[in-house]
């Protein structure tokens, strides 16, 4: 028996060669399912990781992968997945990125009309754009780092805040009155999808 110590591995992620195989792809049976075993690398794969040059490629990979490329992933996989749960997580970040004015605007309205879930009630008051950029990387942060769960748990969170604030606010910041309810419910969904899913992690069932 060896007395050598156990190597420590830095945690695989999949990178840029990999993705841009798997989009060229032809057969959408077999790019699903490798996709889905990206996402589980991801996940899985790095879980509490201390190396920081990892954490900040997983927060980051909408930027350095493009967000299409991974729509062409993720997009289509179910809510309860892995898959599923990673695009989510990534559409909030790119969006609180492309407009982070709209998004601290909304976040501040939104909590103001209901409940605040101790996962996003620690950001300044009032919060500005620079915060809410720095909860996004936080929410992403958590993908190899803690509990998966509770980064499901804050992303809802975050997401049912700003749907609340984007329904407030009403035609003064959308086309019309319609165009924001709308885009408030479907927050509001990707909400309750992203509890769902923290709650088949709890339960050891999300995949």
């Amino acid at each position: 028996m060896s007395d050598q110590a156990p190597r420590h591995h830095r945690p695989m992620l999949p990178g840029s060669g990999r993705f841009e195989a798997l989009v060229g792809d032809t057969d959408p049976a077999v790019r699903s399912e490798a996709a889905d075993r990206c996402a589980t690398l991801l996940v899985r794969g790095g879980r509490d990781t201390a190396d920081e040059d990892v954490v900040a490629r997983v927060v980051r990979l909408a930027e350095t992968e493009g967000l299409d490329t991974l729509a062409e992933l993720w997009a289509g996989a179910p809510a309860d997945s892995l898959a599923g749960c990673l695009w989510r997580l990534y559409v909030l970040r790119a969006w609180v990125y492309a407009d982070p004015a709209a998004a601290a605007r909304e976040f501040d309205a939104g909590r103001r009309l209901t409940p605040v879930h101790e996962v996003v009630a620690g950001v300044v008051d009032p919060p500005g754009p620079q915060e809410v950029r720095e909860l996004a990387d936080l929410v992403l942060r958590g993908v190899v780092q803690g509990d998966f769960a509770d980064t499901l748990y804050r992303a809802a969170a975050f997401a049912r805040v700003v749907a609340a604030g984007r329904a407030h606010l009403g035609s003064s910041h959308a086309l019309s009155a319609y165009d924001s309810d709308l885009s408030a419910s479907r927050l509001t969904t990707m909400a309750e999808q992203l509890d769902h899913a923290a709650l088949l992690e709890r339960e050891g069932h999300l995949a």
